[in-house]
Formats: C-alpha cells, structure tokens, sequence
C-alpha cells in the first residue's frame, strides 16, 4: 500500500498481504529449481533491475554468484490431491492467493530495498491449468510493460497449459520450468493419480519450440525478441518412489539430450503427509543420496560420462559412501594408472581429484615440459585421492594395483583406521608429496 508525504511515497505493508507472504513463501520452499541462470538482460537504462548486478531465497549464477530471489507461490489453493505434497487439495491447511497486482507490487518493492535481484513465481493449480497460468503470465507481463523491470524472472509453467500461454510466457520470462516430479509413469499415476507425463512434456515442448525459434528469428534479425533466454529446468522427487538411481540418471540424460534443457534438480522427499499409506516411511529426506544424483548429474554434464558409466543393471544405484567418479575408477582398475604425461584429455578427466579446469591445464601445460607432483598441486589437483590413479615423474609406485580397489574403498570410508593410515603414509613417501 503506498502513502504520499508531499513528494515522498511510502510502501507499508498490510497486516493482510504478511499473512498471504507467510503462508505462500512457506508453501513455495519444496520446489528447488530456482537458481538464477546467470542470463543477462540488459536494461535500456530507462526500466527498473538488472539481472546482471548483485543482490528471499538465495541461489547461484552460472559463474557462482549468490543472488536472492523473492520466491513465492501466486496460491496454495490445488484442485489435485498428489500425496506428496503439502498443498494437496484433501490437506486441511491455511489457504490464501494473492492477486497479480500484489506480486507486481512485491516485487518491485523488495527490488527498490535490495532485498532481492528477481523473482521465482511457482503456483498451485485453480480452476484449470490455463487459468493459473494466464495469471501467471500476467504477473510477468506486468512487471516488465508496466514497471519496466528487467530483474530476472523464473516462472514454474503449469502441466496441461496450452501452447499459446506458454509461448506468452516465454516472451517475458527469462527461465520456465516444469516438474516432472516422479521418474517414472507408473509410479507417478501411483502417487498423483490425476497427472501424466504428457501433461508434463507437452509444455516443454513448447518451450523448445519457442528457444528454438526465438534463436532461428536471431540470425536473420538482431533485435528479434527472445524466448525465455535462460532456458528451461525440472525437478524430480528422490525417495518418494521405488524409482532407482539408474531410473533418474536415464530420464535426466534423456532430458539434457533436448537444446533447451539447462538444469534437471533432484529433491530429497519430504514426509510431510506421513498419514498416506502410499509414501515410504521416512524419519528425514535422503539428502546424501540427493548429493550423491547431484555429483552424477555433474559428470554427465561436464565430464563426458555416460549413464551406464556410473550406474548399470549390476550397480543400479549410488554409492552413499563414496562419490560417483571415485566409484567409477574403483570399478574400473583396468583404466589406471593413467599417466598425465600422455593420456586425452577425456582419459585424465575420469581421474579422482582431477576436474576440469584442472585437465585443461594439464593439457595446455605439458606441451612445454612433463608435469610432477609440484606442478599438478599449483593446478589445484586434489592429490590425497588422484595419487592412487596417475603416474608421472615421480608418481609411479603405489596404485590402485598395489592396494587394491577394496582396500582403497576402505580408505577413503575410513582413514582413521591404522593399517589403513600406514598404506596411505606409505603412498605419500613413495609419491614425493
């Protein structure tokens, strides 16, 4: 609400719209794909925001810059009744929606304070799909025609909303999202009898199509407005379904095989409806095996690993204990020791310890003389894990030969064990490091 004192006007807020934040900012924080995409949208210097500066939910750029966005759902009302969610229609809770123009007014408030860099606006579905995401679409109509904002905007698109309202979306938003939730159809019809797939793939089809033409339309005209810049991202529920890690992997490397498909996120189920029958009993969310899909999706992304490199029909899922790539060399003893001095680039890259930019310039640096221990340390090699795995001037003695994959495992499960501690002192003198 805005009071005028002479020249200066004041935003307070109303008793009424702290409620409809309270309850819908709770209700939005299940929903974790909302890191900001480091996209810039450059401001004509006559509008509001940036998504290029710097900073109610913290995420991060691609280039790790922490930035804060006003996360919120437009309502928790539902007319689905999915059992893993808070906001299922059968749930006896608090139930408040807010208007467009109290999120227009929202946003550009907190912006004006700093309090925030964008806006995250996810809903529940009322009415119909369309007509949620109608009121969606206004939102973001709204704060970049009327108010001129040009802080980054990340909208979840409702599954089953038509093609024309995405496409609308596509126009102002700068990233859309829709969740796929469960891995697998079947399990999906289990929990959420009311949802499908399709429902879920036909927008991100749309917003495919739109990138992929907004980017055709750039070629042939400069200034040719583009389509939800940032691309697109899902989410997926871990734990709430018998799904395994293999099951997830192959859907996400499924998913990323589309050009528009930036961010596939995995969220450790939250038993908050422990009343329903269908949902596995659980004290707390599977966060370690949140991580460990996250370091996979990781390798699959960056490091040029292939699904059934990391989990197959013998080891459908994740080590808890270890991280993916270690397993994969553990698994794989015949690959090693991998000698820095010769070995591809996509070779040093399955390496423990080694990442990419750490490979890169093993690549760049040997062209003019062999690498030893003291160069691979100034390049920020972790060498207490990639000295079991290489060889170089003077790493050639202790491998995973020597000490074999389970005795490895052991190590790096359990160091402090003395046996375990004396083979590791023993690489150490044996490796000059």
């Amino acid at each position: 609400m805005l009071f005028e004192t002479g020249c200066v006007y004041l935003w307070v807020m109303t008793d009424q719209i702290v409620q409809k934040l309270q309850i819908l900012a709770e209700a939005a924080k299940y929903d974790v794909s909302c890191a900001s995409s480091g996209h810039g949208r450059k401001n004509n210097g006559r509008g509001l925001g940036n998504t290029a500066g710097w900073g109610i939910c913290h995420s991060f750029t691609e280039d790790g810059r922490c930035v804060s966005l006003l996360k919120i759902m437009l309502t928790n009302n539902c007319i689905y009744d999915c059992a893993y969610c808070i906001n299922r229609r059968s749930n006896d809770i608090k139930r408040t929606t807010f208007s467009v123009s109290e999120v227009v007014e929202l946003t550009i408030e907190f912006y004006r304070r700093n309090y925030i860099e964008g806006l995250f606006l996810s809903s529940g579905v009322v009415r119909s799909p369309d007509y949620t995401m109608e009121r969606m679409v206004r939102v973001a109509k709204d704060l970049r025609l009327v108010q001129r904002f040009f802080g980054y905007i990340h909208l979840k698109s409702i599954p089953g909303a038509s093609r024309e309202l995405v496409q609308e979306a596509g126009k102002y938003a700068d990233r859309l999202s829709v969740n796929l939730e469960i891995a697998t159809e079947s399990n999906l019809k289990f929990l959420a009898p009311e949802k499908d797939h399709q429902s879920v793939y036909s927008p991100m089809s749309y917003i495919q199509q739109g990138v992929l033409e907004s980017a055709e339309s750039r070629k042939k005209y400069r200034n040719a407005p583009r389509f939800a810049p940032a691309g697109q991202s899902t989410q997926l529920i871990i734990g709430a379904t018998p799904d395994t890690d293999s099951d997830i992997l192959h859907l996400s490397s499924a998913l990323y095989s589309r050009p528009s498909m930036k961010r596939v996120y995995y969220s450790g189920f939250i038993p908050v409806n422990d009343y329903d029958s269908r949902l596995p009993a659980l004290s707390a969310p599977p966060l370690v095996r949140e991580h460990r899909l996250y370091q996979a999706d990781w390798l699959l992304r960056f490091y040029s690993f292939t699904v059934d490199e990391i989990v197959n029909e013998h080891f459908p899922h994740l080590d808890l204990d270890l991280d993916p790539k270690l397993m994969f060399a553990l698994r794989h003893p015949e690959l090693f020791p991998v000698d820095i001095n010769r070995a591809d680039y996509e070779l040093i890259l399955r390496v423990p310890g080694i990442g990419v930019k750490s490979a890169g310039l093993i690549i760049s640096s040997r062209r003019y003389g062999r690498l030893n221990s003291d160069h691979l340390k100034k390049m920020g090699v972790v060498l207490k894990r990639a000295k079991y795995f290489i060889t170089c001037n003077e790493l050639p003695v202790l491998t995973i030969h020597e000490t074999t994959p389970d005795v490895l495992r052991q190590l790096f499960i359990a160091p402090k064990d003395p046996k375990l501690l004396k083979i590791d002192k023993m690489a150490g003198q044996l490796s000059l490091f």
